[in-house]
């Protein structure tokens, strides 16, 4: 393997791109990770790879190995893996690792060392396969023997029980449940669909569903859902229709839809989740509206206040009140990040109403980061900030967001730091993306919150009872980097610091 990447600057263009098809023909996944950059990210992936996780190359690369195992960082193997990979050795391990859509696969990985010719370890070389049914297979071979005589007892003992516990459940959910057949018919309603939607159970039983009522969920987007969406994406989840009912009125509904399952095989069952989610979105409207008419409305005193400071520290400098102003510059600066959050809490309303406008243009990243960085030394003078990687790496992108993008994670990494800490940013290039990572030591983020961090309005509980803030920065950038093609991450854990790094396609032309 060693003598494989070696031989790769001695390729001629044909033959790499003969090499790259084969790789990409390759049924395992192959993986590249860069042994020299922090975290050791992923450089190259194949197809067979993107195929296995369920990730698309662009929520790859740049990635540390780690991010397949999720929550699930105490197995036995990433200790083996992790030693070999400290002592520059080959290692073949089973682990658990999880697909994008949260499922989980048994791996059994193998990787080996890339040596330069002074014996330095550079890149490591990953082959993964996909053992789930094999694993899967032996796990219920052990299980049916030590415990199918229980199993067969236990099942005839409680079945009964099980069915009439099921039915209690169902009846008890809060959620307007519906079973359906293969060909739309509905086999059971529960009370609560019965009681919101003002449809007996005993009209409804053995009823098409888009017939019932004079055809009142004859509904096209209902239809396309579960003819075209759910055939193909089982189960199907988080679905918002909007439809005017009879009697009911208008009503905004969250659908969720589940084709049932028994032994890896579709049944001719349905199961319909429907929950009215009419005054949530009511509520979220009048926030946005909220928040969209009182940021305008602010802009303008703001403004005033700005430039009367401005003015009144520079009076203060001609007359030597050194402390007039300092008190005024001071002022200054936090009018600076009020003015900051107020463009951040529009940008939310814009985003929202799709209405914000980027202008893609080649952006120099050590530029815009400089910038940056010399914007937050005048903010906190006292912080000390590292750039370290690659320099003129040019990226295609909107400038002023980038930069909006940058200012955030730095004030964060300062709002979260202790006032001594160093932060740290890091440039780096990979298969066509440029990543950026910026580090502190701050007080971390719990795995649970890694996600949510970036919905809107969302603030970790930890963090909320100590540190100010409305929870729209984290998005506002997630949303950016969505615009420009790349992804936004975070690697953290509580008391330890954290990274968030974003990668977004290398400009191909300057």
């Amino acid at each position: 393997m060693e003598a494989f990447l070696n031989t790769l600057s001695d390729l001629k263009h044909t033959d790499f791109r003969l090499l790259a098809t084969a790789l990409n023909a390759s049924s395992n996944g192959v993986v590249i990770t860069d042994h020299s950059q922090p975290d050791h990210p992923i450089i190259y992936c194949n197809s067979a790879f993107e195929v296995l996780t369920g990730y698309s190359k662009k929520d790859i690369i740049g990635h540390n190995c780690r991010f397949l195992q999720g929550h699930d960082r105490s197995q036995d193997s990433l200790l083996q893996i992790k030693e070999a990979v400290r002592k520059g050795e080959h290692c073949q391990a089973l682990i658990q690792n999880y697909k994008k859509n949260g499922r989980l696969f048994w791996n059994e990985l193998m990787i080996s060392p890339v040596k330069d010719s002074s014996g330095k370890v550079t890149h490591f070389i990953g082959i993964q396969n996909d053992v789930t049914k094999r694993v899967v297979a032996e796990l219920k071979l052990e299980q049916q023997r030590d415990q199918l005589d229980e199993k067969v007892r236990e099942r005839t003992n409680t079945l009964e029980e099980s069915e009439a516990y099921l039915s209690a459940i169902v009846e008890t959910i809060r959620e307007s449940l519906l079973v359906l057949d293969s060909e739309f018919r509905i086999l059971s309603a529960n009370h609560n669909f019965c009681d919101f939607f003002n449809d007996p159970e005993e009209t409804l039983v053995g009823q098409k569903l888009f017939e019932i009522g004079s055809g009142k969920w004859n509904i096209p987007e209902l239809r396309d859902l579960l003819t075209k969406i759910l055939p193909h994406n089982n189960p199907f989840e988080g679905f918002e229709l909007t439809h005017d009912f009879p009697i009911i009125g208008r009503k905004t509904l969250m659908l969720n839809a589940r084709q049932m399952t028994l032994k890896g095989k579709y049944q001719e069952r349905i199961l319909l989740a429907i929950e009215d989610i009419t005054e949530r979105k009511t509520m979220e409207y009048r926030k946005e509206d909220f928040i969209n008419i009182a940021s305008h409305e602010m802009r303008t005193p703001l403004t005033s206040i700005k430039g009367n400071l401005q003015l009144l520290n520079k009076v203060a400098q001609k007359k030597g009140d050194t402390d007039y102003a300092r008190g005024f510059s001071a002022a200054g600066k936090s009018v600076a990040r009020l003015e900051r959050l107020i463009f951040e809490l529009l940008d939310v309303s814009k985003m929202q109403s799709g209405k914000v406008d980027f202008n893609f243009e080649p952006v120099d990243m050590s530029t815009l980061i400089h910038e940056s960085i010399e914007i937050i030394q005048q903010e906190t003078p006292g912080i000390k900030i590292i750039l370290s990687g690659v320099e003129n790496q040019y990226v295609d992108g909107d400038y002023g967001r980038l930069e909006q993008v940058m200012i955030n994670l730095f004030s964060n990494a300062v709002k979260y730091s202790r006032s001594s800490s160093e932060i740290k940013v890091h440039v780096s290039c990979m298969s066509g993306y440029c990543k950026v990572s910026v580090t502190d030591n701050g007080i971390g983020i719990n795995m649970k919150d890694h996600k949510r961090i970036f919905e809107r309005f969302y603030r970790a509980e930890d963090i909320s009872e100590k540190f100010p803030g409305v929870g729209v920065g984290l998005y506002v950038c997630n949303e950016i980097i969505k615009e420009h093609n790349g992804t936004l991450w975070v690697d953290s854990e509580a008391g330890k610091g954290s990274t968030f790094s974003f990668t977004i396609p290398i400009a191909k032309t300057i």
